[in-house]
């Protein structure tokens, strides 16, 4: 029996024993918490559901909780139900009833932990959408792995997802990319206002080598087969690193198309034909106040060329004709402004501004022997995608990126990611699966299965504690999907490698010696193969592999 199926099973024995004494069972709320103390002592899962309805149907959360108590003894599956404090719920569940939590995992195998919660859903997922003028930065790099592995748990919810890298091809900033790979090109320095490192004299040479004649050509010409060329093969190597790191998109949407096609021509036409742009010395303005945002943005500039937000809306009006009903942009620590004008744009589209979700990570540092790393020696200035897999390695790099709220910024020290032990949390994961997987290989040497397995023996501590650690984990990532935090998958996995440490710590799996294979080794080989099952199959939803051997 899981926390979900507790919390139903609760809803249920709540309401019936409401209705018995005449009370109104509609103040329940839909989904009862259920949680696991923090002392063992205290019981399996305990539920504050009577603090929660019984000043509203007018009586004392003790007198509830002992009514509920009362019921609850007399289910199958539950072993006592206790008051604590003042109004508490402690719960213990039969070995039975808890051995149905590993029948669960073993026969959902990979699907176990997947739901239903955004069935229908069609979501469009954009991350990364780093500027084609240079190497991905580990600023790109986190919203590489932390926006892949959300849209793997979203995907698990039952939600259609599309992960869209938007190509910002069209702006100020491509043509300086131009001129800096000209000027390289030209042996000369980089232009002030310019873009400068190793990779920028490799993209000119590559140029250089598909067109020999391009410095002949004049300024203007010369200039266009520059960035024609160099925007191909910058963003082929931003492909590349991103695919090296297990992200690939469905969707690679090109900024310059939107101009092209007149689709933000069409967006500012309709903004104005709504009375929501308005005329101001000279240029055209978003009334984004109406709808929440902190000030009026420029949409069209005084000298007629479109703003960076015009783009914005059209891409915007793009993504819901497309049949999109949500629309999550991952953007990074110096974009808040955005989420306003996003939400904006879509109120003044007579959109619902809830389709658009804006995420914002913090900064990345790397850090070895306690000091910043400041400098890469491809890029110049900043620590790109390939310098973190170089140093620390895909599974490492990906892990430490998710392993941490996107809310907060983080440290990666070098020495840390690249050791082999318990310190590293991305090791210790991974060799309570690879330690599991041996286990497993072992048994069928022994020609032992954990086919038919007497549950009810698993008993001690450290396996009931495992075994509900197990149970936990469709709830974690209801929660990830929920709150759009894959972090909660991290931390998880390392409870739950935890748990089967302690628990291997304390008890032979397998028989030894001459022993014969008895009951208890078939249980606890099949809660083995559940921890196995279920680690890989959270460390699947973080793209990180689950190695059989370490």
């Amino acid at each position: 029996m899981t926390p979900v199926d507790l919390a139903e099973l609760l809803r249920a024995t709540a309401a019936k024993v409401l209705a018995g004494r005449g009370l109104d069972a509609s103040v329940l709320p839909e989904t009862l918490t259920v949680e696991r103390p923090r002392n063992p002592e205290h019981g399996d899962y305990a539920t504050n559901v009577a603090m929660q309805v019984a000043k509203k149907v007018g009586t004392n959360p003790r007198e509830l909780a002992g009514w509920l108590a009362e019921e609850l003894s007399q289910v199958d599956g539950i072993d006592s139900a206790e008051i604590a404090g003042p109004g508490f719920l402690n719960i213990k569940l039969a070995a039975d009833a808890q051995g149905r939590i590993v029948e669960s995992v073993l026969a959902a195998g990979p699907s176990y932990g997947s739901g239903s919660s955004l069935a229908g859903t069609n979501i469009n997922l954009e991350f990364v959408s780093a500027n084609p003028t240079g190497p991905i930065h580990l600023g790109g790099t986190r919203w590489a792995a932390v926006g892949d592995a959300l849209g793997r748990i979203l995907g698990t919810q039952g939600a259609t997802v599309v992960r869209e890298y938007y190509f910002n091809d069209h702006g100020a900033q491509i043509d300086r990319f131009a001129r800096s790979l000209v000027a390289a090109a030209l042996g000369q320095p980089a232009p002030e206002d310019g873009y400068a490192g190793a990779y920028i004299s490799d993209i000119a040479t590559q140029v250089l080598a598909q067109r020999p004649d391009a410095l002949d050509l004049p300024e203007a010409e010369r200039q266009e087969v520059f960035r024609a060329l160099g925007v191909d093969l910058m963003f082929a190597h931003i492909k590349k690193s991103l695919h090296d790191f297990g992200v690939d998109f469905d969707v690679y949407f090109h900024e310059n198309s939107l101009f092209e096609s007149g689709a933000v021509e069409r967006a500012v036409e309709t903004l104005k034909t709504s009375g929501n742009l308005y005329e101001k010395d000279g240029a055209w303005w978003l009334e984004s106040t109406r709808f929440g945002d902190d000030k009026d943005r420029v949409v069209i500039k005084s000298d007629g060329n479109a703003a960076y937000i015009a783009g914005d809306i059209a891409y915007f009006q793009d993504k819901r004709a497309r049949g999109f009903d949500l629309c999550i942009y991952m953007l990074g620590a110096d974009h808040h402004g955005y989420i306003g004008r996003l939400k904006a744009a879509a109120a003044a589209f007579d959109d619902d501004p809830a389709t658009v979700e804006v995420l914002i990570g913090q900064m990345v540092n790397l850090v070895r022997d306690g000091v910043p790393v400041k400098m890469s020696k491809r890029a110049g200035t900043v620590i790109t995608l390939d310098d973190l897999v170089d140093a620390i390695g895909v599974d490492a790099a990906r892990y430490a990126l998710v392993r941490s709220s996107v809310d907060s910024g983080i440290d990666i020290d070098l020495e840390l990611w690249t050791s082999t032990g318990n310190e590293n949390p991305v090791y210790y994961v991974q060799y309570a699966h690879a330690r599991l997987s041996a286990v497993g290989r072992n048994a069928a040497d022994l020609g032992i299965t954990s086919a038919d397995p007497d549950l009810s023996l698993l008993t001690s501590e450290q396996e009931g504690d495992l075994v509900r650690t197990l149970g936990d984990y469709p709830r974690v990532v209801s929660s990830a999907a929920a709150l759009r935090e894959p972090h909660r998958i991290a931390r998880y996995l390392e409870e739950l490698a935890g748990a089967y440490h302690r628990f291997y710590g304390a008890h032979r799996i397998l028989p030894q010696g001459d022993e014969e294979p008895a009951p208890i080794h078939t249980a606890r080989l099949a809660l083995c193969d559940a921890t196995r099952q279920v680690l890989a199959n959270g460390l699947e939803l973080l793209g990180v592999s689950a190695p059989e051997q370490m």
